[in-house]
């Protein structure tokens, strides 16, 4: 799936960097030790069972969580050192992102962009295409707090976009949405995938099959695989190998995915 501009990935320098990363909660390791570098304009599925770590490696990628270990970069920048030249290349969609429920998708969407210090009138014209890309043209003027669990996802998706970012960070993104919406949000990806670097957890198996060049496959904390999809593939399906690999998904006891259950877990 990987296109030619994309083949010879050593000249491209790193969109998304991971430096021995690694995240401890007192005894409990929830990442353990991962590197790895994603090239400019590639599409990356995050994959794992559920307790595997991918959501603790995101919030520490983007700089939401401090590492215990290791260093994470967005375009070259330090995520703890230089966090705001960062985010300005980063887009970031967390799996439960927060939302204000009393705003409209309009007014939050003003709002993120006032807090970015972008200008009236490119505010309004990325207001416009990300409206537009996510399909909200129907619920803009409608409260958050009453939107379905499908359409919070994508306004969501139309806040981690609004400023054109050069890198995307989505934590399950098509969690709530329905198959429509998933087939659009696939080739929105696809489009997307065109001029900017992708990273995307799931542990959906045909949804990395379906949008991805590349994957990064977790198990326990620990980076089990890196490669292309097809490489991953055994007699022409991700779904042996991913059991294989990650010993049929089962979770360590009492961990959640981020972190270990109760409140150690919340604040992961």
């Amino acid at each position: 799936m990987m296109s030619d501009q994309h083949a010879d990935v050593r000249t491209s320098p790193p969109m998304i960097e991971a430096k021995g990363l690694s995240k401890y909660y007192g005894p409990f390791i929830a990442v353990d030790d991962i590197s790895f570098a994603i090239p400019d304009g590639q599409v990356v599925a995050f994959l794992g069972p559920n307790g595997a770590g991918k959501t603790t490696m995101m919030r520490m990628l983007t700089g939401y969580l401090a590492p215990s270990n290791g260093e994470g970069f967005i375009a070259g920048h330090d995520v703890r050192r230089d966090r705001i030249a960062a985010s300005r290349r980063l887009g970031y969609l967390p799996e439960n992102g927060p939302m204000y429920p009393e705003m409209t998708p309009l007014d939050l969407l003003s709002f993120f962009g006032e807090a970015r210090e972008m200008e009236p009138a490119l505010l309004k014209t990325r207001i416009d295409a990300v409206v537009d890309l996510c399909a909200l043209g129907l619920v803009t003027e409608k409260p958050i707090g009453k939107l379905s669990k499908g359409y919070r996802q994508r306004v969501g998706m139309a806040q981690a976009l609004l400023h054109d970012p050069d890198v995307l960070i989505m934590d399950e993104p098509t969690a709530g949405l329905d198959p429509n919406q998933i087939r659009q949000f696939r080739d929105n990806i696809q489009r997307l995938g065109r001029t900017k670097t992708v990273l995307i957890s799931t542990h959906i198996l045909h949804e990395a099959d379906a949008i991805a060049d590349r994957v990064l496959l977790v198990n326990n904390g620990r980076l089990v695989f890196d490669g292309a999809v097809n490489e991953l593939k055994e007699n022409g399906s991700l779904e042996q190998s991913f059991y294989r690999l990650t010993s049929g998904g089962a979770p360590p006891q009492d961990v959640e995915d981020g972190g270990p259950s109760g409140e150690m877990a919340k604040e992961s």
